[in-house]
């Protein structure tokens, strides 16, 4: 595979975009805002969430430039956001508590997502509805329909997600609040408990309101896992370790689908996203091997290393592509969730593979810790400027970014500068503007260029110009990482 790189060096200033990369989630807040709030132009919204069904569910994230909490998604965001600052909290400095809270807000709500036995909140708000409108959250008037999953119409990809995401955050929260953290965790024990006893995927049950928007592909036996590997993390228990063990070879059957036209292979040890936690199961684990000097090594660390082997663009077994930039692409979706996630990965297994004095042999390729570093470095590099644009694809970081994002709340007048409502078809003249958002949705990372490295900075091409949590949220890792290193 022949790779140009772009030779022109620009020095980034990371712990300026880290601090915009966690501002960016006071941007996506539903519910009732703190007197802290930084992102002014956002007001409360949706403050009536679940009410018709008597159940709080007020709080937690709008998933992208709409106003859907799409729970699915909402829950890896955090289980990634708590995985960064476990691993590089040290580094993150006064931005810390800003990324606790943006840990908190979302795990804050799922606790009342899951505060009724035998049911799990999966989403709130008519999605259809919703993106029929074009208006800010403030003035949302579509319906917020909550969908649930129970024993009857089972979700365990949505639960065990969410398992995983309280799991992670009690990690998170032992030492600042050792009772947060203990409920967080007694929570998450239970919605595992119901994700693994009622086995099915919430595309059964509710699938047409997820789908196509937040459609398991991959199936859910990979979140089951994924949920098990952070309980263990968090409660040492053996029972956790063990499931996780004995139902590994669940992943081994290879799903293949085909989405959009792209071949999908659902079972890959090289996946990983909202969707597919593969890579990072592999990755988790491998760490607690390594720690508790496990000989049972396979198939954990042998995947990660393969997982490693398909994105190095020297490796002989490279499956993602690259843009003549640089740039990582892979099938599906906005395509810089991908950079962020697999970079984030590279540099979490480097630092396992550094305490284990191990390098990864890719065929006739050696590649040692720095390697993986060096790659994740050039993405984030790429993301901030260093590209054939010279244009970062960070809002509000460098002189050039985005200008026309995909995303209602900051393509509106605020409530500021318009306080009466503007209806549901009241805002498509300001979607079909020219004119740049007028409220700067700061530290949003877009879903980024085409292969070929050019950009449409266009409202209305949503793949390229609408921002999501979960690009951002291994970001904040990487970010803090190269703060400091």
């Amino acid at each position: 595979m022949t790779m140009v790189v772009v030779t022109k060096v620009v020095s980034h200033d990371y712990g300026d975009a880290l601090s915009k990369s966690i501002l960016f989630f006071e941007g996506q807040r539903s519910g009732k805002l703190p007197p802290n709030q930084r992102m002014t132009w956002r007001k409360d919204s949706a403050l009536r969430d679940g009410f018709d069904i008597g159940v709080d569910l007020v709080g937690g994230y709008y998933d992208a430039g709409d106003n859907v909490k799409f729970n699915f998604p909402m829950a890896f965001s955090t289980t990634i956001l708590a995985w960064s600052v476990l691993e590089f909290g040290n580094f993150m400095g006064s931005d810390l508590s800003n990324a606790l809270d943006a840990i908190k807000w979302p795990t804050d709500y799922f606790l009342k997502a899951t505060s009724i036995p035998g049911f799990v909140y999966a989403q709130v708000g008519d999605p259809y509805a919703d993106h029929n409108c074009w208006e800010r959250p403030e003035d949302m008037d579509t319906p917020r329909t909550p969908y649930a999953v129970s024993k009857q119409f089972p979700g365990s990809e949505v639960s065990a997600e969410i398992a995983a995401a309280l799991a992670a955050s009690s990690l998170v929260f032992r030492a600042i609040d050792l009772e947060y953290s203990a409920r967080l965790l007694s929570r998450a024990r239970t919605v595992f408990e119901f994700a693994n006893q009622y086995q099915g995927s919430y595309n059964d049950g509710i699938g047409r309101w997820v789908c196509p928007f937040y459609c398991d592909f991959s199936g859910y036996q990979d979140e089951l896992l994924w949920g098990a590997a952070w309980l263990f993390r968090a409660s040492k228990e053996s029972n956790y370790w063990n499931y996780v063990v004995e139902n590994i070879h669940n992943l081994e059957n290879t799903v293949v689908k085909n989405i959009n036209g792209f071949s999908y292979s659902g079972g890959s040890y090289a996946e990983f996203g909202w969707d597919t936690k593969h890579a990072g199961i592999n990755i988790l684990v491998s760490n607690q091997l390594v720690i508790n000097s496990n000989p049972n090594f396979s198939p954990f660390i042998p995947n990660a290393d393969k997982f490693v082997c398909t994105v190095l663009p020297e490796s002989p077994t490279v499956s993602v592509q690259y843009s003549p930039g640089g740039l990582l692409f892979k099938p599906g979706g906005s395509n810089l969730q991908h950079p962020t996630a697999l970079s984030f990965l590279l540099v979490v297994y480097a630092r396992y593979l550094s305490q284990g004095n191990r390098v990864i042999h890719c065929g006739g390729v050696v590649a040692t810790p720095a390697r993986l570093i060096q790659v994740a470095r050039g993405q984030v590099d790429y993301i901030l400027g260093s590209n054939p644009l010279n244009m970062s694809y960070m809002v509000g970081y460098g002189n050039k970014f985005p200008q026309r994002i995909h995303h209602r709340g900051s393509s509106l007048p605020s409530i500021n500068q318009q306080p009466g409502p503007i209806d549901c078809k009241g805002g498509t003249p300001y979607f079909s503007s020219n004119n740049p958002n007028p409220n700067l949705l700061i530290g949003a990372v877009v879903g980024g260029p085409d292969i070929k490295d050019s950009y449409n900075d266009s409202r209305a091409d949503f793949v390229q110009s609408e921002p999501t949590t979960y690009i951002n949220a291994p970001l904040v890792g990487l970010l803090a990482y190269f703060k400091t290193h």
